[in-house]
């Protein structure tokens, strides 16, 4: 029995306590159909505190707290960036977007700019995909436009959704003003927030609140993987509320009449409608008997804007930012089948550990030639083990002349925000980042900012920006310029 266990753990690539070998091993051996269902919800541009199971006490999220209640909770799981678009191609790729040029959001034009997440990186829904899972992708994309980028050519056999960046939510009104467009002659100039929503590839007119539609075409695509249980599923569900445009549905607002503060009520609304759309998820999953069998992660891609109503207390700053309101979210699994109810994960873990984690449960083979930065998570999980050790979390993004970055090792984190001093704060005992240590162990600070410096000439030039003016700043102030980001002066 010692030298199966010891075959087992070199097979899984990880060293497991007694119970997990047990429990796990038998998961890694069954047959196709009992492989695990793996579902995936992200919100958009929610707060930390924004959901009840991470401490909101004016936001009702029943559904989201009933299931992370049953789950794995994780009190440490960060973004690979802070604002949307390179937060989803790092998920997808299992890659920091740094290394491949994609530090910006994409081009925020009609088809942004006919530009894409490269190629050569493969996605975690095509690695899937060919391992014998029905994919499918529902919401928000905004990892590329034209036909080679779409989410059908990009390992994922059906898709609901809307290309770019984010989209008005009540089709009565936006509708409207896209027929207008239409009528005046504009193409190119449509705004992408207008457009009518699509299914592979051909539009289709949307008839209901966008985050019922969603919810409604998520509940389809299981119905649909539950007719063949021989098949299991991957599902991308990424909701594009909370973003802005702020809109929500009256008889959500009604769900929270002690909350007078406008923006914050109707930002309310909008988390709430996420929940209820989660309540039918679990509903179809429950009846077409896929539920015991399904893993359900659930995240937002980067921290809340608090002028629109978010709430990322305790954290320090927003979405954007390389503080822990920037990166750091609330997450949680949930997978009956497995004995991970009730815990309380409270390692460093990044959406970097999507890929190999989904590839390891799927029994899915990775090309050989695919470079990976995440880890697998599972049996960390079970074993209640740090997953990266001593290794190092990256977070960077670039603004006007300078790049905030930060990193994460353990409990400690590093931090450049204004671009000419460096900060340490222990987060096991200070998450909001209040006391700055780096006086105190200015050895530790030398230390983590050469790792950090080494990460960054893996970086190439970026491949787009947002915005043109992005792009000329970066050249008139010879961007990066970390020969003095990396400088510690202090």
């Amino acid at each position: 029995m010692k030298n199966l266990k010891h075959i087992i753990n070199a097979i899984l690539g990880v060293s497991l306590v007694c119970s997990s070998v047990t429990s796990f091993a038998s998961s890694a051996k069954s047959t196709v159909d009992e492989r695990p269902n793996i579902l995936v919800i992200l919100t958009d541009d929610m707060g930390y505190a924004d959901v009840g199971f991470n401490g909101s006490t004016d936001i009702k999220t029943p559904t989201l707290d009933a299931l992370a209640e049953k789950g794995t909770t994780f009190t440490a799981a960060y973004n690979v960036h802070p604002f949307c678009g390179p937060s989803r191609a790092g998920l997808m790729t299992g890659r920091y977007p740094h290394k491949f040029g994609s530090q910006f959001n994409l081009p925020r034009s009609s088809r942004a700019g006919g530009l894409g997440i490269p190629l050569e990186e493969t996605y975690i829904s095509k690695v899937l995909q060919d391992a014998g899972y029905f994919t499918g992708a529902v919401g928000k994309w905004h990892l590329g436009e034209k036909p080679e980028f779409h989410p059908n050519n990009r390992g994922f056999d059906e898709f609901y959704g809307f290309l770019n960046g984010g989209h008005d939510y009540f089709p009565s009104k936006f509708k409207a003003k896209y027929d207008k467009d239409v009528e005046r002659g504009f193409n190119h100039a449509i705004f992408g927030y207008l457009k009518p929503l699509e299914r592979n590839g051909k539009e289709v007119e949307e008839k209901e609140y966008v985050t019922d539609g969603l919810s409604r075409e998520a509940v389809s695509f299981i119905e649909k993987a539950g007719e063949d249980k021989k098949q299991p599923f991957f599902l991308y569900l990424a909701y594009n509320a909370p973003h802005s445009p702020m809109q929500a549905k009256q008889e959500d607002m009604a769900q929270f009449p002690e909350i007078t503060d406008k923006k914050r009520k109707v930002y309310a609304g909008m988390v709430y409608a996420v929940d209820r759309g989660v309540k039918r998820v679990v509903e179809s999953l429950k009846a077409t008997g896929q539920y015991e069998n399904t893993l359900i992660v659930f995240l937002s891609d980067n921290g809340g804007k608090p002028k629109l109503g978010a709430d990322n207390a305790p954290l320090r700053g927003r979405k954007g930012s390389a503080y822990e309101g920037g990166s750091r979210t609330p997450m949680f699994f949930h997978w009956p089948k497995q004995p991970i109810s009730g815990k309380i994960f409270t390692h460093p873990v990044s959406t970097l550990d999507f890929y190999p984690t989904f590839a390891e449960l799927a029994r899915a083979t990775i090309p050989e030639k695919k470079k990976l930065d995440g880890k697998r998570l599972f049996n960390h999980i079970m074993s209640d083990t740090n997953p990266r050790g001593d290794e190092m979390l990256y977070f960077m993004r670039h603004r006007k002349g300078f790049s905030e970055v930060s990193g994460v090792k353990n409990n400690w984190k590093v931090a450049n925000i204004s671009g000419n001093k460096w900060q340490l704060f222990n987060l096991a005992n200070d998450i909001g980042e209040t006391k700055d240590l780096s006086a105190k162990y200015p050895n530790m600070v030398r230390e983590m900012v050469a790792e950090l410096e080494d990460w960054s000439w893996t970086h190439p030039q970026p491949l787009w920006f947002h915005i043109h003016e992005e792009g000329v700043q970066w050249r008139e102030m010879a961007m990066p310029r970390f020969h003095e980001t990396f400088k510690v002066t202090n």
